[in-house]
């Protein structure tokens, strides 16, 4: 009677473990260190997962998502709120400058060496254009706060999943790429690749030379199955 009782005892315990919302799943999840980091230029995502491991995440997502009914949920629903949550953690708080960008394009269609074997399919993504206004010399002298200036472009937010990726010891990488549709090249493509089953992904955005620098917001990482890039463009200055 004694076992029988220690037994049941573990099983309590083994049960505690585990979360009872997504919330928690959430919280175990940012309870590892994010990291990743620098490096510039198109195709280097840099960084690693830390924390926990990505099977156990997946173990403790499903575990938690079926005890708060999350299960009736579509799988599809399930990943964007997980990936929204995540991101936004990561973003920090929104100071309003912040809108939601799609601006997805069409990629030319290619055969990919995998596709036999697995079904190709695009990762979901949960992005952010910055904008804000640009007091340069010429605007502060034709603008001022009652009248200011547009609003332009000063940099973007990508965070895409990649969360089924069969060989995740491989980061994902990034490239720009002209546009063909912008005459005037005021426009680029931002094209981002990884390996099976997911088929690449595109992005038009504005053709600014990037900030590399951390300290004026450049971060670069794939931790946990999340791609992040966040980048702003340099400031301009105003000659006559």
């Amino acid at each position: 009677e004694e076992r029988e009782e220690e037994g049941e005892g573990e099983e309590e315990k083994e049960e505690a473990a585990v979360p009872t919302s997504a919330a928690a799943a959430l919280a175990a999840y940012s309870s590892g260190p994010v990291r990743g980091g620098g490096g510039g230029g198109s195709g280097g995502v840099s960084g690693h997962r830390g924390g926990m491991p990505e099977t156990g995440l997946d173990s403790l997502w499903a575990k938690a998502a079926a005890k708060d009914g999350e299960d009736a949920m579509g799988e599809d629903e399930r990943d964007l709120s997980f990936l929204r949550a995540v991101s936004q953690r990561v973003m920090g708080e929104d100071d309003g400058a912040d809108l939601n960008f799609g601006g997805e394009v069409p990629v030319a269609a290619k055969m990919y060496w995998w596709h036999e074997k697995y079904k190709p399919r695009k990762p979901k993504y949960f992005n952010r254009v910055h904008t804000g206004y640009d007091w340069n010399k010429y605007n502060r002298t034709h603008y001022d706060v009652d009248n200011p200036p547009p609003k332009v472009v000063q940099g973007y937010k990508f965070n895409i999943l990649y969360q089924d990726l069969v060989d995740r010891s491989k980061a994902p990488t990034y490239r720009v790429e002209p546009d063909r549709q912008s005459q005037d090249a005021s426009t680029c493509l931002l094209v981002f690749s990884a390996g099976p089953p997911y088929e690449d992904i595109a992005f038009r955005i504005v053709n600014k030379e990037w900030e590399y620098s951390h300290k004026r917001g450049f971060k670069c990482s794939f931790d946990r199955g999340i791609l992040h890039l966040y980048f702003n463009f340099k400031r301009t200055r105003y000659r006559r």
